[in-house]
């Protein structure tokens, strides 16, 4: 992805829509106007129309797969994607899917994944997925970053930000910008869970 101008890359990370001529007339009433408006108009347009092509591609949204062949398909012939491992009965993997959707939508050069454990067995051999959620981001259709649970997330066991996430896959060159703007930290969602050592014991399967 081309450099582009910090003013366009901030006014694109926080809009709340892609109108084109609202986010035109954005930069037109910045102070910091220069000469470099025409290119700053360029780029902006070059960024919106190059996100519209991704999102016709299936890119922007968080999309469930349920053949392995798909997914083994979508991780090899796309430069970024995430792929989470799941179950729908894991409050965890619940936990997990709602900061990747939040995610998708604001880095469309990603391809943000699911895959229920059932519908992939031997995705789930093959990886050695064994404790969920399992979160594993590959580049190129090689593995560079693996979340097992929420280790290494968040500053507690049980809750992390939008925020701490987007920071770990930024981290592992999955993800290009860091995007995540709600307040400070990001939302946050938790689980609920009793305070017992065996608490993580749900999410251990083989």
């Amino acid at each position: 992805m081309a450099n582009i101008d910090s003013q366009v890359a901030t006014l694109l990370d926080t809009a709340q829509s892609d109108d084109e001529d609202a986010l035109i007339a954005s930069l037109e009433d910045s102070p910091a106007l220069d000469a470099f408006r025409e290119q700053r108009i360029q780029q902006l347009h070059s960024e919106l129309s190059r996100a519209k092509s991704q999102k016709n591609q299936g890119f922007g949204d968080y999309r469930e797969i349920k053949e392995e062949k798909a997914l083994m398909d979508l991780t090899t012939s796309t430069k970024y994607a995430v792929v989470h491992f799941a179950k729908d009965d894991f409050a965890r993997c619940g936990v997990m899917d709602r900061h990747l959707e939040a995610l998708a939508p604001k880095h469309f050069d990603t391809r943000f994944l699911k895959m229920n454990v059932e519908n992939g067995p031997f995705l789930v051999t093959k990886l050695k997925v064994q404790v969920l959620p399992c979160v594993i981001a590959f580049v190129d259709g090689v593995s560079v970053d693996r979340i097992v649970g929420f280790e290494g997330l968040g500053y507690t066991p049980d809750t992390f930000t939008t925020k701490d996430l987007e920071a770990r896959l930024l981290a592992s060159g999955v993800i290009q910008r860091a995007k995540a703007t709600e307040g400070a930290g990001g939302v946050r969602f938790g689980v609920k869970a009793p305070k017992k050592v065996e608490s993580d014991d749900d999410d251990d399967w083989d």
